[in-house]
C-alpha cells in the first residue's frame, strides 16, 4: 500500500489519501509486501547498505502496481509497505532469516538482524533472540571459556615478567573452561594414605647432576612423542603408559622399545575409575603391575570409554597381538610396584638413572593458551577454578636472563596433541613447586625381558 511521506501535508488531505489508498489497495487485492519473495527491488536501485537515510519519497521501488520503499521509515512497528529485499539489502540482516513483520521481532547484535528464536554464538556462549517482551534482545549465556581473549592479553603483556606467551589454539576455542577442567585433564586426588607414601632415598652427590638434561637425547629412539587425549579427562592413564612405555626401552637396552596402549589402561581398568572422567594414579600403576598392558597398536587409542577387550590373565600369546622382531616375552607389559620421589633433585637423580617420571599439576585457567617460554601461574588471572593433571616429565634446565639469576625449568611432556605448547611440550619453572609438580612424583621398574 502507498503512503504519504510529506510532513507538511495538510492533515486532512493526509487522512484522505490515506484512506482512498487502502480503499483502492484492498479492492486490487495488492498483498502485504512483506509477504511476497525477496525480489531486486532496493537491490536494483542503491548499492548495499546505502539505502536512504530519514524518510524520502524518491527512496521507493514500483511493486504490484504501487511503491515500496527502500528508506528509514522502515524502522517502526508497521513494515507493510517495506520493500520485501529491503531488510537483508539495506540493513545487512542474514538472507536465511528473511525480512522480519516488524522490528519489534528483531534483535540487533554484532552489525546483524536476528528473529525471535534465531540464534548465534560468541566463544563458548550461545546467544538467542527473543523478541516475546517489550523490546526485543539478544540474551546470552555467561559461561567462561576455555580460551578468553582478556586471559591471553593480561598474559602476554606482563609476558617479560612472567617468562611466557599466550595463544589462542583453536581446537579449545568454543568451549567451556568447565569442559577443559573435566575433559582435558582427567586426574583424581589420591587418598591420604598414598599421598603419604615414603619416598624413596638413594645415595648421591646432587652437585654432580647436569645443569641441562633431556631423556630424549640420552635415550634415542627409546623416549615416545606427543598425544592427544582430546576430549576424554584421562590424563591418568595417558601419562602411566607413556612413562611405563620410555622406560621399558630404557631398561630393557632397547630389546623391548614399545608403545603401550592407554586405551587398554583407560577401559579395562575401570575398578574405582572413572574412565574419561578421570582417574587414580595409584589404581593405574596397580593394575598394570597385577594385569599388564598390550601395545598400541593392538588396542589403538579411541578416546572413548568402551568395553574392555582384553580378559585378565590373559597371555600374549593368547592375544592376536604381535611380539616386537627377535622378542620371546610371553605374559603382558608389566611394570613393578610405583614408588614416590621426594624432592628436586632426587627426581633429577631418577631421570638421570632411568628415564621419565609421572608427575601430578595443578592446572589454572591460563595453561590451556601456553604457547612458550617458563611458565608460571599468571596472579592476574582469576584462579577459583582448578583442577589436576597427570604428565611426563622428561628433562630440565635453566635459562640465563639478563635481569637475574637463570631460571630453572623442567621439561614436560603434556598429552594435548603437538599443535599445544612447544610442540606438545611445556617449560614449567623448577624447584619452587610451581602448580604443586614437585608434589606428587611416581616412577616405576619394567618386568623388560634382558
Amino acid at each position: 500500500m502507498t503512503r504519504s511521506r510529506n510532513n507538511d501535508f495538510p492533515l486532512t488531505m493526509f487522512i484522505g489519501a490515506f484512506v482512498l489508498t487502502l480503499f483502492f489497495s484492498y479492492a486490487q487485492g495488492i498483498p502485504d509486501f512483506s509477504d511476497l519473495p525477496p525480489g531486486p527491488y532496493c537491490g536494483a536501485q542503491y548499492p548495499a547498505l546505502r539505502c536512504c537515510d530519514g524518510r524520502k519519497d524518491v527512496c521507493s521501488a514500483p511493486i504490484v502496481g504501487t511503491l515500496c520503499y527502500c528508506d528509514d521509515f522502515c524502522d517502526r512497528n508497521v513494515t507493510s509497505d517495506c520493500c520485501p529485499d529491503y531488510w537483508s539489502h539495506c540493513k545487512g540482516m542474514p538472507v536465511d532469516i528473511g525480512p522480519p513483520k516488524s522490528v519489534r521481532a528483531s534483535c540487533f547484535y554484532e552489525g546483524k538482524y536476528y528473529g525471535h528464536g534465531h540464534s548465534t554464538k560468541e566463544n563458548c556462549n550461545k546467544c538467542k533472540c527473543s523478541a516475546l517482551g517489550r523490546k526485543p534482545e539478544m540474551l546470552c549465556e555467561t559461561n567462561r571459556c576455555l580460551v578468553e581473549p582478556e586471559i591471553i592479553d593480561a598474559v602476554n603483556y606482563e609476558s617479560d615478567r612472567l617468562g611466557w606467551r599466550a595463544e589462542n589454539h583453536s581446537e579449545f576455542w568454543g568451549r567451556t573452561l568447565a569442559e577443559g577442567m573435566k575433559l582435558r585433564l582427567g586426574t583424581l586426588n589420591p587418598a591420604e594414605y598414598v599421598t603419604k607414601m615414603i619416598p624413596i632415598r638413594e645415595v648421591y652427590d646432587p652437585d654432580k647432576l647436569p645443569k641441562y638434561f633431556d631423556s630424549r637425547n640420552k635415550w634415542r629412539g627409546m623416549i615416545g612423542g606427543i598425544r592427544d587425549q582430546e576430549w576424554c579427562g584421562a590424563s591418568w592413564a595417558l601419562s602411566t603408559v607413556d612413562v611405563a612405555s620410555d622406560r621399558y626401552g630404557i631398561i630393557s637396552m632397547g630389546r623391548e622399545v614399545v608403545a603401550l596402549s592407554a586405551q587398554h589402561l583407560l577401559s579395562c581398568n575401570n575398578r574405582g575409575q572413572q574412565g574419561c572422567g578421570g582417574g587414580y594414579l595409584d589404581r593405574a600403576w596397580i593394575f598394570v603391575k597385577k594385569n599388564g598392558l598390550v601395545d598400541e597398536d593392538c588396542y589403538p587409542w579411541t578416546g572413548v570409554n568402551g568395553k574392555c577387550k582384553i580378559p585378565k590373565r590373559i597371555t600374549l600369546d593368547q592375544t592376536q597381538c604381535r611380539r616386537p622382531p627377535g622378542s620371546t616375552r610371553k605374559e603382558l607389559y608389566k611394570m613393578g610396584p610405583a614408588y614416590r620421589l621426594g624432592n628436586e633433585t632426587d627426581i633429577m637423580h631418577e631421570m638421570n638413572k632411568s628415564g621419565p617420571v609421572q608427575a601430578t599439576i595443578k592446572v589454572y585457567p591460563d595453561l590451556f593458551v601456553y604457547k612458550s617460554g617458563i611458565y608460571r601461574h599468571s596472579p592476574t588471572v582469576e584462579d577459583s577454578r582448578t583442577s589436576y593433571h597427570s604428565v611426563r616429565i622428561v628433562g630440565w634446565g635453566e635459562e640465563i636472563v639478563s635481569y637475574g639469576p637463570p631460571v630453572k625449568y623442567w621439561v614436560v611432556a603434556n598429552s594435548w596433541g603437538e599443535h599445544w605448547g612447544e610442540n606438545g611440550f611445556f617449560r614449567i619453572l623448577r624447584g619452587v613447586n610451581e602448580c604443586e609438580i614437585e608434589t606428587f612424583v611416581l616412577a616405576a621398574w619394567p618386568k623388560a625381558i634382558l
